[in-house]
């Protein structure tokens, strides 16, 4: 009995990786400069930014993306896990940065599972393993950042984290945006 049960699980493992694999979910790209359209035909093109809690690193991600993509992107951002709340030095760190992310809201995948979506952008490493199925997107990109809540010290000290990985994430997004 629980070498039949070991086996089924296993079995399931590999079923569940197969089917992620065909839905999208595998190897991604570290990202580049755009050269194209990431929609086929032009247009509005839609991106989701994923993380585990949607408190921090997706939120900055999905406002810088908001100023430097402008209309071409329609953009979102959800988590795996999420925290239920944005990360107030992240609010703070934002606001440094003149963008009011004050009001905006910790998001769960379930919403956009099923949606069209030209690019999924991963911005932490659990984010990436835990993929929720999205299939229909031309281009998954990794890109993890430090984890701004697990950083340790004093407040100033977590508060200097959160500002480096904003300016990293608003960098990695600048560039591949080509702007």
């Amino acid at each position: 009995m629980v070498i039949q049960r070991t086996l089924q699980i296993g079995l399931g493992f590999i079923a569940c990786g197969l089917w992620l694999m065909a839905a999208g979910c595998g190897p991604r790209e570290s990202g580049g400069a755009v050269t194209e359209s990431a929609g086929q035909g032009g247009g509005m093109k839609r991106v989701i930014i994923l993380c585990t809690g949607n408190s921090c690193r997706s939120q900055m991600a999905e406002a810088f993306w908001r100023k430097h993509g402008g209309a071409d992107w329609e953009v979102v951002s959800a988590g795996t896990r999420p925290k239920g709340a944005v990360y107030p030095p992240a609010i703070r760190a934002m606001a440094e940065k003149g963008i009011d992310i004050n009001r905006a809201e910790s998001k769960s995948t379930g919403p956009f599972i099923g949606q069209k979506f030209d690019l999924v952008v991963t911005v932490c490493d659990d984010a990436e393993k835990n993929c929720p199925t999205f299939a229909s997107a031309a281009k998954h990109l990794h890109w993890p950042f430090d984890d701004p809540p697990k950083a340790t010290g004093t407040d100033e000290q977590r508060m200097q984290v959160c500002r480096r990985v904003r300016d990293e994430i608003e960098a990695k997004i600048k560039s591949y945006l080509g702007k």
